[in-house]
């Protein structure tokens, strides 16, 4: 049967058909133009020169999308005598819709201006997007039904990234920590699963990937039943008694000093520079000393009026000393101390982790560290 279409309804039909397609082609080109390569503006490349190849510290640089403060920032990294960064890769910026597509502008922007500047990038993956994670969890919350998923990123990012030179991979921020864990109880065999779920699907894209395990908060158990943290030795031992050993091929420290020089001996019970030295005995005794160990946070704060800060004085000369005794740690990859900067102030004690200020300006722990490790005779 024929219905008839009076010249206004015709219209309004016309004027949808035209219109259509170029609202869809309008949606198409929002929703791939996060996906699309961003055309960057790469330096020649350059080689870090330095008497200390294990000096590295931690960046605070994806999510800034500011190239030319990333450049500047690498830039002064080389130019410091670092030849290691740790910067973090989440998972929420790079597939944040769903499992399905990937933005890689900021991860780009990091890893590529690394490269140029002869820097090894330690990738650490965390921060779950909302799509893989419940409506009122908090974004370090991970259920074993998405282990998967991780682990299928950690595969891509590799895979994207290897011929940048970039093979390592930290599982997780200090799953020891209630709030890195989801607001729940440290679960050592809930982190083992997740590091079976990862390891072969990483090693099956990039083989000769490395897998690193650990960043632990460090020090003993914090709130009742450890509800707060786990400690870091009783962590790790509870892991090994989980089966976790097949499944990394590092182990990363988180390193303080607290306000205890570099050479502080050891104990149980102390926070130190040193207390590395027990994590690495104690992964002897459970059969696995031979993995390398990469400290991927640590030093000294020196704000004037916070109550664990040291003096800048005290800051300098243990910073370059624990640099030293990195060569002595023969277990020891590298050491990547907190942290190089930020494009921000805190106005807190927060800013004195920092070795150059918001502005750009190096700090007098930048210039000793820079005295260290590249003598004026290798200085280009």
């Amino acid at each position: 049967m024929n219905i008839p279409i009076n010249s206004t309804t015709w219209k309004r039909h016309r004027r949808l058909l035209l219109t259509a397609p170029l609202a869809l082609a309008a949606a198409a080109a929002e929703f791939w133009a996060v996906r699309a390569p961003r055309s960057l503006h790469l330096p020649p490349q350059q080689r870090v020169v330095t008497i200390n190849p294990k000096i590295g510290i931690h960046t605070r640089l994806t999510g800034i999308g500011d190239e030319g403060y990333i450049r500047r920032t690498l830039e002064q990294v080389r130019e410091m005598g670092a030849r290691w960064i740790v910067d973090l890769f989440p998972w929420a910026y790079v597939q944040p819709r769903s499992r399905f597509g990937f933005d890689w502008t900021g991860a780009d922007l990091v890893v590529r201006h690394a490269a140029r500047q002869g820097l090894q990038v330690i990738a650490r993956l965390d921060i779950v997007p909302q799509w893989a994670r419940p409506r009122d969890s908090n974004d370090r919350y991970l259920d074993e039904a998405h282990y998967a998923d991780f682990a299928a990123y950690a595969a891509a990012f590799l895979r994207r990234y290897r011929a940048d030179g970039v093979r390592h991979i930290i599982i997780w921020n200090e799953p020891n920590l209630a709030f890195e864990w989801g607001r729940r109880t440290p679960d050592p065999a809930g982190y083992a699963a997740l590091l079976k779920a990862v390891y072969p699907r990483v090693k099956s894209a990039v083989p000769d990937a490395v897998v690193i395990a650990g960043a632990l908060s460090p020090g003993g158990d914090l709130g009742d039943n450890a509800e707060v943290r786990m400690g870091d030795l009783r962590y790790i031992t509870e892991l090994y008694a989980a089966g976790a050993a097949p499944w990394f091929d590092a182990w990363a420290v988180h390193n303080y000093g607290a306000q205890q020089p570099h050479d502080a001996p050891p104990a149980p019970e102390e926070v130190n520079f040193r207390r590395v030295e027990l994590i690495h005995d104690l992964l002897t005794y459970l059969g696995d000393g031979r993995k390398p160990i990469f400290i991927t946070e640590g030093g000294w704060n020196d704000h004037p009026r916070w109550s664990a800060a040291v003096r800048p004085s005290q800051r300098v000369r243990w910073t370059i000393g624990a640099y030293r005794m990195a060569l002595e740690w023969t277990w020891l990859e590298a050491m990547c101390l907190w942290q190089f900067s930020t494009p921000w102030q805190a106005r807190t004690y927060q800013d004195n982790w920092n070795f150059v200020a918001a502005d750009g300006t190096p700090k007098a722990i930048y210039w000793a560290v820079r005295d260290y490790a590249v003598p004026i005779d290798l200085r280009q």
